[in-house]
């Protein structure tokens, strides 16, 4: 039964039972809660790790330096005043300590003490840190033959430096995303709260699409009901749960419009912009404005999701695999290759979750598991992660919409990343084009019949 006749006609005592349980006590999983800021950590856990590693840099390269001197044919003590007290550029390793010293406080003070957001302050000590090293290098090579642990200093002190850079930008940075993403996050309370939207405008409580508690005109006893209420599965309940939480994911992703990068866009003004998300990494989001209404997107791409196949080349197969309740049901996709062939066809296993409110559509997924289904040999078994479609009503024109794609994705594989972000890019294009052709031929078909009965 489609969807929309499912909405229409009503639902069971069990789902609405179900929905109704879920909307009160689901409880949004810890990546996504808000923090009040009495609770929140004055510094993050991994950038508390990252200034840890800044302190086993400098304790690391003066511990090499101290080994150096013992290895020397003098004393210690007469070490230490070669290299400190008569130091030589050419000949002493005691600078490569304080340059370890001087990416210790640099680090410390803009990472730990000012909480620096920007790679700038790690670009100025590595870049500092090579060229002093590549300088050192140079000048002392005619020692190093009498000194092979020479070459030990240098080299653990460049290394050191550039795993640091790697460390901010790779882990700290990116991971620390979650701090604005937490401010726009869910409020944990009983009744599960939805942030609002910023776009088109703000949504209310009331506005929210609830299922019917029971058929028109059908009297359910309560025990009819606590019946029916033992056939919901703990799977079913799961699925409702993963979808609920891929929707909360989408939400905020739609709240963070002024973090999101902006990386291309086609000739009819289509954009694609990409977003760090905790926990599941870099997202697409495509956003696009559509000359027609928010009804015809909502009944071709959110509501016959088996029929897309038919129009739209980026998906070769798509099957509902279950229909868990009004909102909830679970597919099968299969995509189309990309990048010419080098990017062969991935098959996906999705949960899905469809609302209907006043002023959009959404239809928010994430990957699942099934029984039909299992992994199989024809296809490489991608993975998504938390997005979806949302369909945004126009509060003047109701025969324009914007639509926005939000796909964050795991094709598995050996595929390079530049190779993979490249082809999503071109394949939500690619989509758009296509779903553009089919309202092309939809109106078309419309008006013939229009043309006809007249």
């Amino acid at each position: 039964m489609p969807l929309g006749e499912l909405r229409e006609s009503g639902s069971l005592p069990a789902i609405a039972s179900l929905n109704a349980s879920y909307s009160t006590s689901l409880s949004i999983p810890s990546p996504y809660i808000f923090v009040p800021p009495s609770e929140r950590k004055a510094i993050s856990d991994v950038r508390r790790t990252f200034c840890l590693f800044v302190t086993f840099d400098l304790l690391f390269i003066t511990m090499l330096w101290i080994i150096e001197l013992n290895l020397s044919h003098t004393s210690i003590w007469e070490s230490l005043d070669n290299e400190v007290l008569h130091y030589r550029f050419e000949t002493s390793f005691f600078d490569i300590v304080l340059l370890g010293l001087f990416r210790f406080l640099c680090l410390q003070i803009g990472y730990a003490a000012f909480k620096i957001r920007h790679w700038w302050m790690i670009a100025v000590t590595t870049l500092v840190t090579s060229a002093f090293l590549v300088a050192k290098v140079v000048k002392i090579s005619h020692i190093l033959s009498e000194n092979a642990f020479g070459y030990v200093l240098p080299i653990a002190s460049f290394v050191l430096a550039w795993l640091e850079t790697w460390f901010l930008d790779f882990k700290v940075l990116t991971q620390e995303v979650v701090s604005p993403f937490h401010l726009h996050a869910l409020s944990v309370n009983a009744a599960c709260e939805r942030a609002p939207m910023i776009y088109p405008r703000a949504v209310s409580e009331g506005q929210f699409y609830s299922p019917p508690e029971s058929l028109a005109g059908e009297d359910c006893s309560g025990s009819d009901e606590v019946q029916l209420m033992k056939s919901v599965t703990a799977q079913e309940k799961e699925y409702v749960r993963q979808g609920r939480e891929a929707l909360s994911v989408v939400e905020q992703i739609l709240t963070q419009e002024e973090n999101w990068k902006f990386e291309k866009n086609n000739d009819v003004g289509d954009s694609v912009y990409t977003l760090e998300i905790p926990f599941h990494g870099k997202t697409f989001i495509l956003k696009a404005f559509m000359q027609c209404s928010a009804e015809l997107v909502y009944q071709e791409v959110i509501l016959q999701p088996e029929k897309m196949v038919h129009w739209n080349k980026t998906v070769s197969g798509c099957q509902i695999l279950q229909r868990v309740d009004d909102n909830t049901l679970i597919s099968w996709d299969v995509s189309a290759g990309a990048a010419g062939g080098v990017v062969s066809a991935r098959d996906f296993v999705n949960v899905r979750r469809i609302e209907r409110r006043k002023d959009c559509y959404l239809s928010a997924g994430m990957a699942t598991e099934h029984d039909a289904k299992p992994p199989c040999g024809r296809f490489v078994r991608g993975e998504n992660g938390p997005g979806g479609f949302v369909v945004l009503k126009s509060s003047s024109n109701p025969s324009v919409c914007t639509f926005i794609w939000v796909l964050n994705t795991d094709l598995k594989g050996r595929l390079p990343r530049y190779l993979i972000h490249q082809s999503l890019a071109a394949t939500m294009f690619e989509f758009m084009s296509h779903l553009r052709q089919r309202i092309t031929e939809i109106r078309a078909t419309a008006r013939g019949q229009h043309h006809f009965s007249d």
